[in-house]
């Protein structure tokens, strides 16, 4: 009788585990979808586009057992301090994932669509600011793995980047239909790239605020650190 807490514990141990490596799974195919909707825009690749679509389906189903897994552990565990954490940003991460993937289906979307008209000329460098949402990404998703804090800071400091050029080609799109009214299907598609990679950017940086929070115990959601209650920081050992 006297093993059972330690096999308890050990059991947990594992259960977490789980959870984590569920979420890193579901992480690289939601990394991958955007890589590769970004990649079908700018290299006109159908095969990327559809890639992105076919797999949908997977991330949905992850999003199901990491929330089913996760709620199981808070019911039946009763997690305390960072394991209590780990569960509520895995919660709240997850979300974020399945936000992103169906960014990406949108962007992929796009893509195809873009693929049935002229190439335009407007001054929207998708490479550039698809680069910055993809680092942003993986950024927030190592800062997870590694517990990085100073990492996932990094990227709330590269949010306001990638909004200030989701303004500039937003001008410089819609001034570029104003003057060439034939191409505005193809303005509007790109519009909608642009927009679903700074939401993405949105989510990215949602994460790093859950793995600040899993790591430092703060809330540094609209620029403010505070200590949360019940889920504070661990004692020093």
């Amino acid at each position: 009788m006297a093993q059972a807490p330690t096999t308890h514990l050990r059991h947990f141990d594992q259960e977490l585990e789980q959870l984590k490596s569920k979420l890193l799974a579901m992480s690289a195919l939601v990394e991958a979808a955007v890589y590769r909707s970004i990649t079908a825009v700018v290299q006109k690749d159908r095969k990327l586009a559809e890639e992105v679509l076919q797999n949908e389906p997977r991330i949905n189903k992850m999003e199901i057992d990491v929330d089913e897994l996760s709620i199981s552990l808070l019911a039946l565990q009763q997690p305390m301090a960072r394991d209590l954490r780990l569960i509520v940003a895995a919660l709240k991460i997850n979300t974020d994932l399945e936000r992103m993937g169906d960014l990406a289906v949108s962007i992929a979307e796009r893509a195809i669509n873009l693929m049935k008209d002229p190439i335009v000329q407007a001054q929207v460098d998708i490479p550039y600011i698809g680069g910055l949402v993809q680092s942003m990404v993986r950024k927030a998703l190592d800062a997870f793995v590694t517990k990085d804090a100073e990492l996932a800071r990094s990227v709330l400091a590269s949010d306001d980047a990638v909004d200030n050029l989701r303004t500039a080609f937003y001008h410089e799109l819609t001034s570029f239909m104003q003057r060439e009214p034939e191409h505005v299907p193809q303005g509007v598609n790109l519009l909608a790239v642009v927009r679903n990679l700074e939401r993405i950017a949105d989510h990215a940086t949602n994460i790093a605020e859950d793995v600040l929070f899993y790591v430092k115990g703060i809330d540094v959601r609209h620029h403010s650190e505070t200590t949360t209650g019940n889920m504070a920081p661990d004692p020093p050992i």
